[in-house]
């Protein structure tokens, strides 16, 4: 369980964004914590200086689809530094949550060994959707936030690894 705020992070260690562009997709499925994730990813870009024209959004359905969404969004803009792919799975009382989960993290793993676009695995897996709250926007922050700074990390190692 996370201890610390998600939402900290010192903005002299991050990378000038202000020329990246990022894709973010969203699942809409528990979108009472999706929607928190967005806004935490949103405002970290734009107060490290990324301008919202260069932060495009997609929707789909849920978790499992974020992976088609993201590879998609890859193909499509290839003017992209990088991705988030947001979503949040709650347990519930059947094996449903084990094969989302999972499938859903080696789809993002997949996309990154397939792709020079990165993509940030920015999806809850909690056991309650107390503990959802908690981590987007609640008590402990919001891991949209620390998802945004990887993404800025991630794009300025995709461009320094170019040349």
């Amino acid at each position: 369980m996370a201890t610390t705020d998600l939402s900290v992070y010192d903005k002299s260690t991050i990378p000038n964004a202000k020329d990246f562009r990022f894709g973010i997709v969203v699942s809409e499925w528990n979108d009472n914590i999706t929607e928190g994730l967005f806004q935490g990813a949103f405002d970290t870009f734009r107060d490290c200086g990324v301008i919202k024209e260069n932060i495009v959004r997609w929707n789909v359905p849920g978790s499992f689809e974020l992976i088609y969404g993201c590879k998609k969004m890859q193909q499509s803009y290839d003017m992209l530094d990088a991705v988030i792919a947001i979503g949040s799975v709650i347990q519930g009382e059947t094996k449903h949550f084990d094969f989302v989960c999972e499938g859903v993290a080696q789809g993002i793993k997949d996309l990154n060994v397939q792709s020079d676009i990165p993509v940030i695995f920015c999806v809850l897996t909690d056991n309650t959707m107390q503990q959802a709250i908690d981590r987007s926007g609640g008590k402990h922050g919001n891991k949209g936030v620390e998802a945004a700074i990887a993404a800025i990390k991630m794009a300025q190692l995709r461009k320094e690894a170019r040349f």
